[in-house]
């Protein structure tokens, strides 16, 4: 299975990438997330990859954070949603906001996602509540608990590694106060190591 797949981005539209690796061009279906946050053509690009094999097809889907690749795979272990679905959902609200209605069960908010129906998105509330709450949980935090400021520096030399990588803002922002306020021995290396596991759920 492929997880990962780094290479030039030889063609782009708001469905599908083509990257080449090795000589050989893989094409990778995208939401709208991951299409805002693509380089230019001909330009250096790594997606988080889910690889769907079916019977007659191997299809990849690329995600630019592995908060989307994780949201993702959430939202295809509800019945009746397959890759394709998630990831119009995908492209129809932005992952924090997703996240969000997952977590509070709001049925109307995902309903209001195009493509999603009234028992789709009642079954998205119902079975992903509790996992979209521990996500949320991981990466919520009281105030970083910053004294000096070394570790003013720090912190913001992590949040702008993090927001480098592609990952959303508050997403971020949130993963580093948290990462802050647990590892025990503050340095740049340990702080964004715990950051890109509470992202990576």
């Amino acid at each position: 299975m492929i997880a990962h797949l780094d290479g030039i981005l030889i063609q782009k539209t708001t469905q599908s990438v083509i990257i080449d690796n090795g000589g050989i061009g893989y094409e990778v279906f995208v939401p709208l997330s991951t299409f805002y946050a693509l380089p230019d053509r001909d330009e250096r690009v790594g997606l988080h990859i889910y690889t769907h094999v079916r019977e007659d097809a191997l299809i990849l889907f690329g995600f630019n954070t592995p908060l989307e690749k994780g949201i993702f795979l959430m939202l295809i272990s509800v019945s009746g949603i397959g890759p394709k679905l998630a990831i119009n959902i995908l492209s129809g609200i932005g992952p924090d906001d997703l996240l969000e209605a997952m977590a509070h069960g709001d049925a109307l908010r995902l309903q209001s996602i195009p493509g999603v129906g009234k028992k789709t998105a009642e079954r998205i509330a119902l079975e992903l509540k509790d996992k979209a709450l521990r996500v949320r949980g991981d990466l919520e935090a009281p105030p970083a608990k910053i004294v000096t400021d070394e570790d003013k520096r720090i912190f913001d030399d992590a949040l702008s590694a993090l927001l480098n990588l592609g990952y959303p803002p508050k997403s971020a922002q949130r993963a580093v106060e948290t990462a802050l306020n647990r590892v025990k021995d503050v340095s740049l290396e340990n702080l964004i190591k715990e950051a890109l596991r509470l992202l990576a759920g």
